[in-house]
C-alpha cells in the first residue's frame, strides 16, 4: 500500500513473546496463530469442532410441567419464585474450546538480522522473515488447509507436532506417527480425551525441495533444503483417524505454494476488499507497527487500522461457524467462559457489521449454527415450556443447542428473547438481497408458534405477559433474577411475531401472530424518565450493569427511533446516560456505542469508544481482550468495532437511510465505500472539514426510502441501475 492510504495490514519487528500477540490467519474452520521467531517458529493450529468433553449432562431441563405455578407465583407478587425453577443441577459450562497443537520448526542457533513479521489482511498471509529465511503461514479458504512455506539457503531445521500447550489436561492420550515419504514425511499426532472415546488428530504433510529429510521422533529434521511447504489438518473424531487416507488427500493439494495462495486469495481478497475505511489519518502513524500505534489512542490511524482488521478477523473465524468469544483462536486449553458461542450479547455484537460490512459470509456461518442446532432449540421449548416452536440457548459449544447453563443468579433457560436476537442477522442479509430465504422463515415460524403457546398470561388491562421473563444478565432492584416482563423480552416477542409474518404473508398464521404483537403490552418510562428494563409496576431498575439488554429495541431492532418514536427514544436515551459500565468489559462499552449512535448521539458514541481505546484492550495481534489491561483473550472488541464505526456513518432499515447520524468531533474527513444498505443499495460515503459530505449511491432495486440527515428528512426515489449523488450536511 501506499502511504496516503490506509494500511491493509500490520507489523511488528519482534517475535511474539505471548500466544495472544501471534498474528493470526483463519478460514472460518481452521485457523492458526503465527509467532515468527526466527530461531523456533510456532503456529499454533486450532479448529472450530475442537471441543473437550467436560462429563456435562446436556439435557434441557424438564419443568414444563411445573410453569403454570411459576407463572402463578410471580404474577402473585412472589419475587423469588424462579430461583427455585431447575431440576437441581449445579451450573455447567459448555464444552470447552482448545488448541490442537503447535507446529514447531526449531533452527540451529544463530544471529538472524533484519527480523519482521507481517499479516496482510487482503490475503491472509502471515510472513516472517530475517536475513536468509522467509516464512509465510496463511489458512487456505479454498482447499481448507493450514499452509506453511519456508524459504532460504540451505534450510537446517527440526520440525514436529507438539501437544504441550498452555492447560493441556494430564490425562490426554498422546499418539506420535512421523513416516518418510519420496519428498519429505508425513507426520501425526492424536490427542485422545481423558475419559472419552473422542479424540483430535493432526495430520501433516512435509515437503522438501533440495536436501534431505530423516526421521528425529517424534518429528523430522531437515538439512540443506531450499524450501519446505508444510501442509497441516486437524480432524475432531471417536475411534480411529486414517491417517494414511488423510496422507493422501494432503498428497492430492497442489505442490506449488504460488498455486495454493492463489486460489485462496481469489475467494478471500475479494470478501476482504468489498468494504473501505479511509479516515485521512497521518502517512507517518499509518507506517508504524501496531504495538507503537496502540500506544496513540487518539490517532486516526489506529482506528483505520482496527477497523480493517476487524473485518479481517471476523472474515477469518468465519466459515464452519460464527465467531467464538475468542473467535476461532486460542493457544491455552483454559479458555475463559469456555470459549463458547454467547448468544445473550457476545456473539451478536460480534457479528453486528455483516450485513452493512458486506461479509455474507460471516452470516452464512451464523445460519449454519442456528440450522445444524434448530432441533434442540424445539427440545428447549418442549421442556422448559411446554411449548411447540424454539428456544434458544444462552451458551453453545456447537454441538448441543439445550439449555443446559443456568443457576440462581443466572437462569438463562428462562432467557427467551435468544431466538430473535439470532434470527435478526439472517433477517438483515435477506433484505440487503431483496430475497427471503425459506430456512429463515421455517425459522422464524418456530419462534412465532413458541410465542403462541407461551403468551397466555393477561395483566389488568388485557395486555399479554411476558412470565417468568429475564434481562441479561441484571436483576431488578427489588426481585429476583427471573421475573415480569423484561424490556427485551417485550422487544423479542414483537418483532419476533411481526418478523415471522412478514414472512408468510396473506395466512392465517400471519393473521394470528400480528394479532398477538398487537396484545403485548407498551414499554414502560421509570421514575427518571428512563425506559424501565422491566415494564411490570414496582420493578426498580438496577443501573450499574455491563449489559444493555433493555435497549434491544434501539438496536439492533428498529423498534426505538428518534424518527418514528421520539418519545421512546428521549426515555431510551435517558436509560443510556444512567447506565453504568460495571466491570468495564469491551462488549459493554461497545453495545453502548451501538445504541448511542442510533440515539444520534455522537459525543457519547466517542466516548465509549474511548474507553476502549483508552483501556488498553488489544494485543499486538489487534486481537483484544475481554477486560482493560489485556486481561482474557476475548474477540467482542476486535470484532465489534468496525459495526460501531459503520452505524455512526451509515444507518439503514428496508425503508430508510441515515447519513452521518452520530459523526464524532474527532473525525474531521474520511470516506466509508462498499455499505450495503438493508434496501438494497450499495453507498460511498465521503465528508470533509467544511461540514459537507458526498454519499454515492448504486441500488440494486427500485425503493423508495426515507433519507434522513441532520438537517431532517425527506423522501428519496432509488431505480435499480442508476447512480445516485447525494450532497448533505456533515453536521
Amino acid at each position: 500500500m501506499t502511504a496516503s492510504a490506509p494500511v491493509h495490514g500490520t507489523w511488528e519487528p519482534h517475535p511474539a513473546d505471548r500466544w495472544e500477540d501471534a498474528f493470526l490467519s483463519g478460514n472460518g474452520h481452521h485457523g492458526a496463530l503465527v509467532f515468527g521467531d526466527p530461531n523456533i517458529e510456532r503456529v499454533v493450529v486450532t479448529h472450530h469442532t475442537l471441543v473437550r468433553p467436560n462429563g456435562r449432562d446436556d439435557r434441557p431441563p424438564q419443568l414444563a410441567a411445573g410453569l403454570a405455578a411459576l407463572q402463578d407465583r410471580l404474577l402473585a407478587g412472589d419475587t423469588s419464585a424462579a430461583e427455585s425453577f431447575t431440576d437441581g443441577r449445579p451450573l455447567q459450562w459448555v464444552q470447552p474450546f482448545h488448541p490442537a497443537f503447535q507446529v514447531r520448526l526449531a533452527r540451529p542457533p544463530g544471529d538472524r538480522p533484519g527480523y519482521r513479521r507481517d499479516v496482510d489482511f487482503t490475503t491472509g498471509v502471515v510472513s516472517a522473515a530475517c536475513e536468509g529465511w522467509t516464512g509465510r503461514v496463511f489458512v487456505s479458504r479454498a482447499d481448507d488447509v493450514i499452509v506453511h512455506h519456508v524459504t532460504g539457503p540451505a534450510l537446517t531445521l527440526d520440525l514436529d507436532l507438539d501437544h504441550r500447550l498452555p492447560g493441556a489436561p494430564t490425562g490426554l492420550g498422546v499418539g506420535h506417527g512421523a513416516v518418510l515419504t519420496p519428498d519429505g514425511a508425513l507426520l501425526s499426532l492424536r490427542l485422545r480425551y481423558p475419559d472419552s472415546d473422542r479424540a483430535c488428530t493432526g495430520v501433516t504433510r512435509i515437503t522438501v525441495t533440495g536436501g534431505t529429510t530423516t526421521l528425529v521422533p517424534p518429528g523430522v529434521r531437515v538439512e540443506n533444503a531450499r524450501s519446505v511447504l508444510i501442509l497441516t489438518r486437524v480432524f475432531r473424531h471417536t475411534g480411529e483417524l486414517d491417517v494414511v487416507a488423510e496422507g493422501r488427500a494432503l498428497r492430492d493439494l497442489p505442490a506449488d505454494p504460488a498455486e495454493l495462495l492463489d486460489r485462496h486469495a481469489a475467494l478471500h481478497r475479494t470478501a476482504y476488499a468489498r468494504v473501505t475505511l479511509d479516515l485521512r489519518a497521518d502517512p507517518a502513524e499509518r507506517a508504524l507497527p501496531g504495538s507503537e500505534l496502540l500506544k496513540r489512542p487518539r490517532s486516526t490511524a489506529l482506528l483505520e487500522r482496527l477497523f480493517a482488521a476487524g473485518r479481517y478477523h471476523l472474515l477469518s473465524a468465519s466459515g464452519l461457524f460464527p465467531p467464538r468469544l475468542t473467535g476461532l483462536w486460542t493457544g491455552d486449553w483454559n479458555t475463559a467462559w469456555s470459549g463458547a458461542f454467547t448468544n445473550d450479547a457476545n456473539l451478536n455484537l460480534q457479528t453486528a457489521s455483516a450485513a452493512a460490512a458486506a461479509l455474507p459470509e460471516v452470516t452464512e456461518a451464523h445460519a449454519r449454527l442456528i440450522r445444524r442446532l434448530l432441533p434442540d432449540w424445539r427440545d428447549n421449548a418442549r421442556a422448559v415450556f411446554g411449548t411447540r416452536g424454539a428456544v434458544a440457548p444462552a451458551h453453545t459449544d456447537g454441538e448441543s443447542g439445550h439449555s443446559c447453563h443456568f443457576s440462581r443468579e443466572y437462569p438463562l433457560h428462562l432467557w427467551t428473547a435468544g431466538a430473535d436476537w439470532l434470527l435478526k442477522p439472517l433477517v438483515d442479509h435477506d433484505d440487503t438481497r431483496g430475497a427471503r430465504d425459506p430456512r429463515t422463515a421455517a425459522a422464524l415460524a418456530d419462534v412465532a408458534l413458541f410465542y403462541e403457546d407461551f403468551l397466555t398470561r393477561t395483566d389488568d388491562d388485557g395486555h399479554l405477559v411476558v412470565v417468568p421473563s429475564y434481562s441479561p444478565e441484571n436483576r431488578p432492584a427489588n426481585a429476583g433474577w427471573g421475573t415480569i416482563n423484561a424490556a427485551m423480552d417485550l422487544s423479542a416477542a414483537r418483532h419476533a411475531l411481526r418478523t415471522a409474518a412478514a414472512y408468510h404473508p396473506g395466512t392465517p398464521e400471519a393473521d394470528r401472530w400480528n394479532a398477538l404483537a398487537d396484545r403485548l403490552p407498551p414499554h414502560r418510562v421509570n421514575a427518571d424518565g428512563a425506559l424501565a428494563e422491566w415494564a411490570w409496576p414496582g420493578l426498580r431498575d438496577s443501573y450499574d450493569h455491563r449489559h444493555l439488554s433493555h435497549l434491544y429495541g434501539v438496536w439492533p431492532l428498529d423498534e426505538i427511533t428518534p424518527y418514528d418514536t421520539p418519545g421512546l427514544a428521549a426515555a431510551a436515551h435517558r436509560a443510556l446516560e444512567l447506565r453504568g459500565a460495571e466491570n468495564d468489559s469491551a462488549h459493554g462499552h461497545l453495545h453502548h456505542a451501538l445504541v448511542a449512535a442510533r440515539l444520534r448521539d455522537g459525543d457519547r458514541v466517542a466516548h465509549a469508544l474511548g474507553r476502549v481505546l483508552d483501556g488498553d484492550f488489544f494485543h499486538a495481534s489487534l486481537m483484544s481482550a475481554h477486560y482493560p489491561g489485556r486481561d482474557v483473550y476475548n474477540a467482542d472488541a476486535a470484532h465489534t468495532l468496525p459495526a460501531v464505526l459503520i452505524e455512526m456513518l451509515v444507518q439503514s432499515t428496508p425503508d430508510r437511510l441515515v447519513l452521518l447520524p452520530a459523526l464524532p468531533a474527532g473525525l474531521p474527513a474520511g470516506a466509508l465505500r462498499g455499505v450495503r444498505t438493508r434496501f438494497g443499495a450499495e453507498v460511498d460515503l465521503t465528508w470533509s472539514g467544511d461540514g459537507t459530505a458526498t454519499a454515492v449511491l448504486r441500488p440494486g432495486r427500485d425503493a423508495r426510502v426515507d433519507l434522513r440527515t441532520s438537517t431532517g428528512g425527506e423522501p428519496l426515489d432509488l431505480v435499480a441501475g442508476e447512480d445516485r449523488v447525494l450532497t448533505v450536511r456533515a453536521r
